[in-house]
Protein backbone atom coordinates (compact mmCIF):
# COMPACT_ATOMS: atom_id res chain seq x y z
CA UNK A 1 0.00 0.00 0.00
CA UNK A 2 3.14 2.41 0.48
CA UNK A 3 4.74 1.99 -2.61
CA UNK A 4 0.97 2.54 -4.56
CA UNK A 5 0.66 6.27 -2.46
CA UNK A 6 4.17 7.01 -3.16
CA UNK A 7 3.66 6.71 -6.95
CA UNK A 8 0.47 8.51 -6.53
CA UNK A 9 2.41 11.11 -4.81
CA UNK A 10 5.44 10.97 -7.32
CA UNK A 11 2.90 11.74 -10.23
CA UNK A 12 1.16 14.39 -8.55
CA UNK A 13 4.69 16.36 -7.60
CA UNK A 14 5.85 15.98 -11.59
CA UNK A 15 2.41 17.09 -12.67
CA UNK A 16 2.85 20.04 -10.40
CA UNK A 17 6.29 20.65 -11.81
CA UNK A 18 5.52 20.91 -15.35
CA UNK A 19 2.58 23.02 -14.78
CA UNK A 20 5.23 25.37 -12.96
CA UNK A 21 7.48 25.15 -16.18
CA UNK A 22 5.12 26.43 -18.49
CA UNK A 23 4.39 29.40 -16.10
CA UNK A 24 8.30 30.34 -16.78
CA UNK A 25 7.89 29.94 -20.32
CA UNK A 26 5.03 32.87 -20.06
CA UNK A 27 7.70 35.52 -19.35
CA UNK A 28 8.47 33.82 -16.27
CA UNK A 29 6.70 36.98 -14.08
CA UNK A 30 2.94 36.95 -12.91
CA UNK A 31 2.83 40.41 -13.07
CA UNK A 32 3.07 40.37 -16.95
CA UNK A 33 6.53 41.97 -16.50
CA UNK A 34 9.83 40.69 -18.23
CA UNK A 35 12.05 42.05 -15.33
CA UNK A 36 12.03 43.26 -11.73
CA UNK A 37 14.33 44.90 -9.73
CA UNK A 38 16.85 42.88 -7.35
CA UNK A 39 20.22 44.57 -5.44
CA UNK A 40 19.27 47.74 -7.04
CA UNK A 41 19.39 47.05 -10.86
CA UNK A 42 16.93 45.50 -13.61
CA UNK A 43 17.18 41.55 -13.27
CA UNK A 44 15.62 38.99 -16.02
CA UNK A 45 13.32 36.37 -14.81
CA UNK A 46 16.27 34.09 -14.40
CA UNK A 47 17.28 36.26 -11.43
CA UNK A 48 20.39 37.78 -13.78
CA UNK A 49 21.56 41.36 -13.98
CA UNK A 50 19.90 42.85 -17.47
CA UNK A 51 22.25 45.61 -19.33
CA UNK A 52 21.76 47.84 -22.12
CA UNK A 53 23.53 48.96 -24.59
CA UNK A 54 24.65 52.77 -25.94
CA UNK A 55 24.99 51.86 -29.74
CA UNK A 56 21.18 51.08 -29.57
CA UNK A 57 19.10 54.10 -30.63
CA UNK A 58 16.16 54.40 -28.00
CA UNK A 59 13.13 53.94 -29.67
CA UNK A 60 14.33 52.43 -32.50
CA UNK A 61 12.51 49.42 -32.69
CA UNK A 62 15.62 47.17 -32.99
CA UNK A 63 18.81 45.91 -31.65
CA UNK A 64 22.38 46.45 -33.35
CA UNK A 65 24.07 43.94 -31.43
CA UNK A 66 23.63 40.69 -33.23
CA UNK A 67 26.10 37.54 -34.33
CA UNK A 68 28.96 37.85 -31.78
CA UNK A 69 27.66 40.16 -30.12
CA UNK A 70 24.65 38.37 -29.15
CA UNK A 71 26.77 35.83 -28.30
CA UNK A 72 28.07 37.24 -25.55
CA UNK A 73 25.37 39.65 -24.73
CA UNK A 74 22.26 37.32 -25.08
CA UNK A 75 19.11 39.12 -25.42
CA UNK A 76 16.06 38.89 -23.21
CA UNK A 77 13.65 37.43 -25.66
CA UNK A 78 10.49 38.10 -25.84
CA UNK A 79 7.45 35.49 -27.49
CA UNK A 80 5.51 36.49 -30.03
CA UNK A 81 2.39 36.89 -28.01
CA UNK A 82 4.36 39.00 -25.27
CA UNK A 83 2.96 42.76 -25.78
CA UNK A 84 4.58 45.58 -24.44
CA UNK A 85 3.22 47.01 -20.48
CA UNK A 86 4.58 50.13 -18.76
CA UNK A 87 7.83 50.70 -19.33
CA UNK A 88 8.59 47.51 -21.23
CA UNK A 89 8.03 47.19 -25.58
CA UNK A 90 9.22 44.72 -27.80
CA UNK A 91 11.53 44.93 -30.65
CA UNK A 92 12.19 42.69 -33.39
CA UNK A 93 16.07 41.62 -34.00
CA UNK A 94 17.88 41.12 -37.72
CA UNK A 95 17.21 37.28 -37.27
CA UNK A 96 13.46 38.05 -36.69
CA UNK A 97 12.92 36.99 -33.16
CA UNK A 98 11.47 39.32 -30.47
CA UNK A 99 13.75 41.25 -27.81
CA UNK A 100 12.47 42.65 -24.51
CA UNK A 101 13.47 46.69 -24.36
CA UNK A 102 12.79 49.06 -21.40
CA UNK A 103 12.01 52.59 -21.86
CA UNK A 104 12.75 51.92 -25.82
CA UNK A 105 16.55 50.52 -25.42
CA UNK A 106 16.76 46.50 -25.55
CA UNK A 107 17.96 44.37 -22.87
CA UNK A 108 20.56 41.92 -22.33
CA UNK A 109 22.25 39.39 -20.14
CA UNK A 110 26.02 39.23 -19.98
CA UNK A 111 27.87 35.68 -20.55
CA UNK A 112 30.15 36.17 -17.79
CA UNK A 113 28.20 36.55 -15.00
CA UNK A 114 27.30 33.29 -14.02
CA UNK A 115 25.30 33.86 -10.83
CA UNK A 116 22.24 36.14 -9.87
CA UNK A 117 24.02 39.11 -8.26
CA UNK A 118 26.84 39.56 -11.00
CA UNK A 119 27.45 42.63 -12.62
CA UNK A 120 30.52 42.08 -14.45
CA UNK A 121 29.34 43.50 -17.44
CA UNK A 122 28.60 47.27 -16.13
CA UNK A 123 30.40 49.16 -17.63
CA UNK A 124 32.00 46.98 -20.55
CA UNK A 125 33.53 49.41 -23.17
CA UNK A 126 32.35 52.17 -21.35
CA UNK A 127 29.30 51.06 -23.80
CA UNK A 128 26.82 48.46 -21.43
CA UNK A 129 25.30 49.65 -18.47
CA UNK A 130 23.12 48.32 -15.78
CA UNK A 131 19.92 49.28 -15.38
CA UNK A 132 19.00 51.20 -12.06
CA UNK A 133 15.18 51.78 -11.78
Amino acid sequence: MKLLSLAVLSAALVAGCSGMSSMSGMGGMHSGSPAKVADGVLVGPNGMTLYTFDKDATDSGKSVCNGPCATNWPPLMASDMDKPSGDYSVVTRDDGKKQWAVKGKPLYYWIKDTKAGDKTGDGVQSVWHVIKP
